[in-house]
């Protein structure tokens, strides 16, 4: 159900979505009885796609992920082979300001100067001085130690990205007119859920932040109403960005929750692994293990998988 206005070539442009293109092609494929409303689904199923924004999906934007693009690619031509079975698409959206934890302009050394992205800040450098927040300093340094102790993270500095209100928080173009097609030939409204608004706390899962309180106050909490929303199709596809952290947190998330609840949930989950990266490690040698992304990305699935969750690709019939 490929339609005439999809481009691969195009995947990786930016463009203004040609909303009336798709809506008129998607309404014509309706009327044609080609597809049914999603409502009439016997067997429900979930496309989950994990930040598939311009940010990390575009050449250029500041936190591009290698082989995103033709992760996109295959994820649009998955999702137009499989319209009349995908009972609804949701889409987290990694969403930010300027002045964030985690962004280059919240710290400042003894002589004033912003940290460089993917500067790693540690608790013994908030302790120390070396580096200082703009705001909130006992609550900063409490994070920071309380993110050390969870043993997933020290404190990553990442270059500006997904700013709310800039072109690198919108999901890529192409994937966008995808999913506009695939609402209105189905009926079924996409839904967008947004993560990572909370200044003082990091958010790759959108399930929940790495730190939850601070100064005795609650920064933020599991998100149990999106986790019922997914936990009521027969199936979940997920895919999206990037594989070693948001898509890995999320899918941890996950996993943890459904085997503290009801481990048979972990079946209704299928990883499409050929529509996802892992970021590439910086290049440093010797390469410490915490930063081998792609084994760490790897290593991840296989857990997920053994804990019942599957591994598939866009190639597999669903």
């Amino acid at each position: 159900m490929t339609p005439r206005f999809y481009d691969p070539a195009r995947v990786a442009d930016l463009y203004l979505e040609r909303a009336a293109l798709v809506a008129d092609e998607a309404v014509a494929l309706r009327q044609r009885g080609a597809v049914t409303p999603s409502a009439s689904d016997k067997v429900r199923i979930a496309a989950f796609g994990i930040d598939c924004q311009v940010g990390f999906c575009t050449p250029g934007a500041s936190l591009f992920v290698p082989g995103a693009v033709e992760d996109t690619r295959r994820t649009i031509e998955w999702l137009y082979a499989n319209l009349g079975k995908i009972t609804a698409i949701h889409f987290s959206l990694d969403t930010h300001r300027v002045f964030q934890i985690f962004h280059p302009a919240w710290w400042i050394d003894e002589e004033g100067r912003h940290p460089a992205p993917f500067t790693n800040i540690s608790h013994a450098d908030v302790r120390a001085g070396k580096w200082k927040p703009i705001a909130h300093p006992a609550e900063c340094l409490e994070y920071v130690k309380k993110l050390e102790a969870s043993g997933k993270y020290v404190l990553t500095i990442w270059p500006f990205h997904t700013l709310l209100g800039g072109l690198s928080h919108a999901l890529v173009p192409a994937l966008m007119e995808a999913a506009m097609f695939h609402a209105i030939a189905r009926q079924s409204q996409t839904h967008f859920e947004t993560k990572g608004t909370h200044a003082m706390t990091e958010n790759y899962s959108v399930m929940s932040p790495e730190v939850r309180e601070l100064g005795g106050k609650t920064v933020g909490t599991f998100n149990a109403a999106f986790y019922k929303m997914l936990m009521e199709y027969d199936r979940i596809y997920v895919f999206g960005q990037a594989k070693s952290h948001c898509v890995l947190s999320t899918l941890n998330d996950l996993k943890e929750h459904i085997l503290s609840t009801d481990p048979r949930l972990a079946d209704k989950v299928v990883i499409l692994t050929d529509a996802t990266s892992p970021v590439p490690p910086p290049p440093i040698d010797p390469l410490p293990a915490s930063l081998d992304f792609p084994a760490i990305a790897e290593r991840g699935m296989k857990e997920l998988e053994a804990a019942g969750m599957h591994l598939s690709t866009t190639a597999a019939p669903l």
